[in-house]
């Protein structure tokens, strides 16, 4: 053990500080997921086209301030402005014109609806931004790299994926815990989440709730997309590789459950970076292995309750 230590421990250490960074990335699309069915009921499958639309519109506003002139300090900010926009733009369109009139439907017309607006946001985003490879990776090159002591080698690493990608997913994590349990809006979304019809008898706007939860999670997921874009090129299909892994992140923490979207979040990115560095060919199965072993031993997920059926 201590040789294969010796011989691998900076790919391990590589791999360690990669999950940490991936995992940030997976909760913040994920826990807006979560936030979503936790509240509205509804698994919205276009999800991940709100993530692509964010890191498309990041790296285009950041590349056109760029040019003209802006300080690169900036990029940082540009990159939450961006995320808010997409978020407070689109949330409200789809969920008013859209879910609205689906809430009572059944499972399969949800899914049916949400995958059709998600195939056409996805063609949206080729007419917008065309096919060819956007890169803006100012807000990372800006911050510059730093060298970890591990053992008695150094890995370098950039500052960017290592304090601010985790940075906004422990704030993010840590904040929407202090807004659901400390404020009062907060605690009105988790009654409905708890009791929806109970809530609603006692006077609670249930459609605006709605429409806050909802304009919310895009904004979580269009962040992710944001603080994504300085770290690879943008091409078309970011959003359903995203999508399928926030689901998998979903489905093993269990539905509605926030604190577990963030410890599913790390296993996963841990899981995907490992494999990576080691066994690259496990690299797209591993997130779905812990998945299935999960859900083979807890069918409503690591931390989910199962549910008494109303009739």
């Amino acid at each position: 053990m201590a040789e294969w230590f010796q011989d691998n421990g900076l790919l391990l250490g590589l791999a360690v500080l990669d999950g940490l960074s991936s995992a940030g990335l997976i909760f913040l699309v994920a826990v807006g997921l979560n936030l979503v069915f936790g509240v509205l009921r509804i698994v919205n499958v276009a999800h991940g086209s709100l993530y692509a639309i964010g890191a498309y519109a990041a790296a285009s506003i950041g590349i056109f301030l760029t040019g003209l002139g802006l300080p690169n300090w900036a990029s940082i900010p540009t990159l939450v402005l961006s995320a808010a926009l997409v978020g407070a733009i689109l949330g409200p369109l789809i969920e008013r014109f859209l879910l609205r009139r689906i809430y009572a439907q059944e499972e399969v017309v949800q899914l049916l609806v949400t995958f059709a607006l998600f195939m056409i946001l996805e063609d949206v985003q080729k007419l917008v931004w065309g096919v060819q490879p956007i890169h803006h990776d100012t807000p990372m090159t800006m911050l510059g790299t730093i060298d970890i002591p591990f053992g008695q080698d150094f890995i370098p690493f950039t500052n960017y994926q290592l304090f601010v990608l985790p940075g906004f997913a422990v704030v993010t994590l840590l904040g929407l815990a202090w807004f659901l349990r400390r404020t009062l809006t907060g605690r009105v979304i988790v009654a409905v989440t708890t009791d929806r019809e109970a809530a609603t008898a006692m006077g609670i706007d249930a459609a605006k709730v709605f429409l806050l939860t909802f304009t919310f999670g895009a904004m979580l997921a269009a962040l992710g997309g944001a603080l994504s874009s300085p770290t690879a090129a943008l091409v078309p299909g970011i959003g359903a590789q995203t999508i399928v892994l926030s689901f998998a992140v979903v489905a093993t923490a269990g539905l509605g459950q926030i604190e577990g979207a963030a410890l599913t979040s790390l296993m996963m990115g841990m899981g995907r970076s490992v494999a990576v560095y080691f066994e690259p060919e496990f690299e797209v199965v591993v997130p779905y292995i812990i998945m299935v072993l999960v859900l083979l031993v807890r069918p409503q997920g690591l931390f989910g309750v199962t549910e008494t059926r109303r009739v």
